[in-house]
């Protein structure tokens, strides 16, 4: 636990720690492109930034912005989450970005379109990784009375 940083700014107190401690370990590093995975869920969307190797770079979810039982799950929380990677991809200076989306929650798109307005970065590719069954469970034997 450390000290909160106060700047002053005109005669006003603002409180810049939030801020400071989403971007604290930031990479030096530049990347030309990058991949956006969106796993979204029906209570919560989880959007994370890795390199083309799978590397993660950046993790953030509805639940960790402060969203809470029923609205992580909204499209509104997701475009949060979008727009908070997106100025981690900003910082990286990523030009180009794929995305790969799964699950069938209600925060598919907007994270896409959020991460686009704020990142700058251009869409390259976008597909569906979501699984599907085939095959199934077995069935149950039938009932003996």
């Amino acid at each position: 636990m450390g000290k909160k940083r106060v700047a002053e700014k005109k005669g006003t107190v603002v409180n810049t720690s939030s801020q400071a401690e989403e971007f604290k370990r930031t990479t030096k590093r530049q990347l030309s492109s990058v991949r956006l995975c969106i796993q979204a869920t029906q209570n919560n969307t989880m959007v994370t930034l890795t390199d083309l190797d799978g590397d993660v770079i950046f993790t953030s979810s509805a639940g960790a912005l402060g969203f809470r039982g029923a609205k992580k799950g909204t499209p509104f929380a997701a475009a949060k989450v979008g727009e908070l990677v997106g100025a981690k991809a900003k910082a990286l200076n990523a030009k180009t970005a794929e995305v790969a989306v799964k699950g069938t929650g209600a925060g598919r798109e907007s994270p896409i379109r959020a991460f686009m307005n704020t990142s700058g970065a251009s869409i390259t590719q976008i597909s569906d990784v979501t699984p599907i069954p085939h095959g199934g469970n077995r069935p149950p034997k039938p009932r003996r009375v």
